[in-house]
């Protein structure tokens, strides 16, 4: 079955819908989302959001502390441009209904996260993301040119590769014209031509065994888009949150804040010492790579695993005021924070690499555009500054909206593509043969393409992931279409780029560190 719109939108976090908002007046939007429209990467986000908006502040101090902790990796044109547009696009979550904490006299109440030189980072107490993703969805919800399709599940976007040889022929480069959406509830495949897609399908945390993403973080508009022949980068570079909780019930991990170490946190070893003076001189508040790896030495040094983080100086008025969901969650487990350390270690968080986009937020595929942390921007560079994943997302996406809408006259709808084809596809496998598969392929990223990498972990990973490949192919030709197979699809793909991509970088720099080429 065929639908039409002007924009499809893949991916519903603070990229996905402050684009569909941005383009709503300018035509139909369809948003596909996998399960619920407020469940994403964007709700998990605790920390904060980071923009200049303090006079004692200024843009060279945001630009110089973005580029320090990218080990200047980065593209600087880009870090100026998403610095420089980040107050604007403030406003606009604003106007969108967005509340950030504020002091007592009504003005933006800045907190300080490492990396940072000054305070910039907005946030609401210690759930910033969700507060975004909320007050996005609610003005979402009432648009009357948005249509939402939830549980519904992108399995490839559209290209020229899915017409006749000749049709093929009279195109030039590689065109989007929608995607192969799965209803998960009828398991019927939907056919959506769009003049413009945009892609915003958030991380890949569920590649490895622990994380702090949600389940739906496999990849997917990255695997999508390596499959249509886009081009991808920078995938060595995934980021561990340095703290997060250590409990071995939960998945995902539930995330400890970088603001904590910024309102005086400190890490300890299993002996009580302060052991970041000895690796970084801004000890607790280094560059989260930093932080990761010393905690990842301190723990094979002790053969624990987990260290500590010690808030006790924080005031019981400060962790209410401003981290009241970190002190519930840890009340729960019998962790009272004015007196006991957090058990902490590190999670796989965020990715830096991904979808290669240009200035004008364009993929190398036309009328496909990208943002947030599914792309590869060149703001971050080796390592992501803490807070600035939202405000790149939704600068991106405003600049991905206004491209799409100049460009919106000289798209069509490609009619000639197929519907989905079921053929040959009539079999149920055993949800055993996928999800020992899915476990396997985590086993094999966490242990050699993890916080540290030897050139032969990972020529073992990669040797692994050719068989979980082969076998999971097999499976996905003659299986029934599924979510699980199509995710499980996707994470290989994108574990496969990310090893290649690790391989291939012979020199350790921010997130990327192999002890075999320092």
């Amino acid at each position: 079955m065929k639908k039409h719109t002007e924009f499809l939108v893949i991916g519903s976090g603070i990229a996905g819908l402050s684009y569909a908002l941005k383009v709503a007046q300018y035509g139909k939007v369809i948003i596909l989302t996998k399960t619920d429209l407020e469940k994403t990467n964007t709700s998990y986000a605790q920390g904060g959001i980071a923009a200049v908006t303090d006079r004692l502040d200024s843009y060279e101090k945001h630009i110089e502390d973005t580029l320090i902790a990218g080990a200047y990796l980065n593209d600087e044109a880009t870090v100026r441009m998403v610095v420089k547009r980040a107050p604007e696009a403030i406003n606009s979550l604003m106007q969108w209904g967005t509340k950030f904490d504020t002091t007592s006299d009504g003005s933006l109440d800045l907190a300080k996260e490492g990396g940072h030189s000054a305070h910039r980072i907005l946030h609401h107490k210690d759930n910033t993301g969700f507060e975004i993703q909320r007050a996005l969805t609610q003005q979402v919800k009432k648009h009357p040119n948005i249509e939402v399709l939830e549980h519904h599940f992108a399995i490839d976007i559209l290209t020229q590769h899915h017409l006749g040889q000749e049709l093929r022929r009279k195109t030039g480069g590689v065109v989007c014209y929608g995607a192969y959406a799965l209803d998960l509830e009828t398991d019927v495949v939907h056919t959506i031509l769009a003049k413009n897609t945009f892609i915003a399908t958030g991380g890949i945390g569920n590649i490895y065994q622990t994380t702090t993403n949600p389940e739906i973080a496999t990849g997917d508009g990255i695997a999508m888009v390596y499959r249509a022949k886009g081009i991808i980068e920078n995938m060595e570079f995934v980021q561990f949150h340095p703290t997060a909780l250590y409990n071995a019930n939960d998945r995902p991990s539930f995330l400890i804040t970088e603001a904590l170490r910024g309102a005086g946190a400190v890490l300890r070893n299993h002996k009580g010492f302060a052991f970041m003076d000895k690796y970084d001189k801004r000890a607790s508040l280094a560059p989260r790579d930093i932080v990761a790896r010393a905690i990842d030495n301190e723990m094979k040094l002790s053969g624990k695993n987990f260290v500590y983080l010690d808030g006790t100086s924080i005031t019981n008025a400060t962790w209410h005021e401003h981290f009241p969901n970190i002190y519930k969650k840890c009340k729960s487990l019998g962790i009272d924070v004015l007196r006991d350390y957090i058990p902490v270690a590190p999670a796989a968080h965020y990715l830096v690499g991904g979808i290669k986009v240009g200035h004008d937020a364009c993929t190398t595929i036309r009328n496909l555009f990208a943002a947030g942390e599914v792309t590869s921007t060149g703001l971050h560079g080796a390592n992501r500054l803490a807070s600035n994943s939202l405000i790149e997302a939704i600068v991106y996406a405003e600049i991905a909206a206004e491209n799409s809408v100049k460009k919106l006259c000289e798209s069509e709808y490609n009619e000639a593509i197929p519907e989905w084809d079921y053929k040959g596809t009539t079999q149920t496998e055993e949800m055993i043969l996928i999800t020992q598969s899915h476990k396997e392929l985590m086993q094999i990223m966490s242990n050699y393409v993890g916080i540290v990498r030897s050139d032969l972990r990972l020529e073992r990973a990669f040797k692994r992931l050719e068989i979980i490949y082969e076998e999971t192919e097999s499976l996905y030709r003659r299986s029934i279409i599924s979510k699980e197979i199509c995710e499980l699809r996707n994470a290989i793909n994108i574990s496969y780029l990310t090893i290649k991509m690790a391989m291939d970088r012979k020199k350790s720099i921010g997130l990327h560190y192999n002890i075999d080429h320092p």
